[in-house]
């Protein structure tokens, strides 16, 4: 781990102290009570804490640098100088803040133009999608990114549509055949009870706060909206995707959370050793285990020889060099990769 990545809390307490400093001086009267005659100098160093600094923790942040990140970033900070600041007091700097928008908006535009092109490869990408052996959850992904450009906002929207494909479209599918991950657990009754939660505290809440918080009251609304599509989608994605196999690869995917094609030739070792099974997993491990009531433990551990690359909710793409799994059917699936493991690396010699 990088001095950067160990000092994660001070870059998001600079961040909240740079916006909530910010905030209290120009929008409350004490704030306004405490400003000087001379505001340039006060609002100049409100440019520089949205415009450099806040870009520079965020990035420390995330531990991620690049050339349009930093030009983002800094944007957005103008943007947000025209929300925060009064335009009487911003008026000397309104040049920088209205370059700064054109560039966010510059970017925005570069992002619907992505948008236009994934929707009008549709048709080609549904076609693709169902002459391939693959579960819809992998073979989707993949027709998108054989005709789409890679970008974040492109795998965000891949994920969401995939989302609204299960909660909506999926209730006809039959379920594949192959080794399932929660059958022998409480996982779909627990995502079922999370639904009945959302709806009950859905009804009494908005209930209670649309008098007196009309704009909170919807927001909260449409977040528990999408948290109930969101739960549905998971189960359907999860009943109707067991696991996958071919003659190269594995294909795991835990309902919409997580998935990975885990390549036979890629595996250098399983552990099985029941003390290592049951310790606190490292960072470097994703498990493929559902959660439910009681304490699991993976039924073993892949070693991979290279990073395996996992894609996590809304499309955000992980590298790890383990991977542990709990099946319903854990000696079958150990099987399957001992033997085609052993193959492959007899086609490679």
């Amino acid at each position: 781990m990088t001095w950067i990545e160990k000092a994660k809390p001070i870059w998001l307490l600079m961040l909240v102290g740079i916006f909530t400093g910010n905030f209290l001086l120009y929008q409350t009267s004490f704030g306004l009570t405490i400003m000087p005659e001379e505001t340039q100098y006060v609002v100049l160093g409100s440019l520089l804490d949205l415009v450099i600094l806040a870009p520079l923790f965020t990035m420390l942040y995330l531990n991620k640098f690049t050339l349009k990140t930093t030009i983002a970033l800094s944007a957005l900070g103008c943007v947000l100088l025209r929300f925060l600041i009064p335009s009487s007091l911003l008026e000397p700097f309104e040049t920088i803040t209205w370059i700064g928008i054109l560039a966010e908006g510059s970017l925005v535009l570069l992002e619907l133009l992505l948008i236009v092109a994934f929707v009008r490869y549709m048709p080609k990408i549904t076609a693709d999608v169902k002459k391939s052996p693959l579960p819809v959850v992998f073979s989707f992904s993949q027709a998108v990114d054989r005709y789409v450009r890679t970008h974040p906002i492109i795998q965000v929207v891949c994920s969401e549509s995939l989302m609204f494909y299960y909660a909506f479209a999926s209730w006809k599918k039959a379920p594949r055949s192959g080794i399932t991950l929660y059958k022998k657990s409480s996982y779909i009754a627990l995502q079922i009870m999370m639904i009945h939660a959302i709806v009950i505290e859905t009804i009494a809440i908005h209930y209670w706060l649309h008098d007196k918080a009309p704009i909170l009251s919807i927001i909260l609304l449409l977040l528990n909206i999408y948290s109930v599509i969101f739960f549905l989608a998971d189960i359907q994605a999860l009943r109707l995707n067991p696991i996958h196999s071919d003659k190269d690869a594995v294909y795991l995917s835990l309902g919409l959370m997580k998935r990975a094609q885990i390549d036979y030739s890629n595996v250098e070792s399983i552990i099985e050793d029941a003390s290592i099974l049951e310790q606190k997993l490292s960072k470097d491990t994703i498990d493929f285990a559902v959660r439910d009531f009681e304490k699991v433990y993976p039924d073993f551990i892949l070693k991979m020889k290279t990073p395996q690359k996992v894609v996590l909710f809304m499309g955000i793409e992980k590298e790890y060099n383990f991977v542990a799994i709990k099946s319903d059917s854990p000696s079958e699936l150990k099987e399957l990769f001992k033997e085609n493991g052993a193959a492959a690396i007899d086609a490679h010699q």
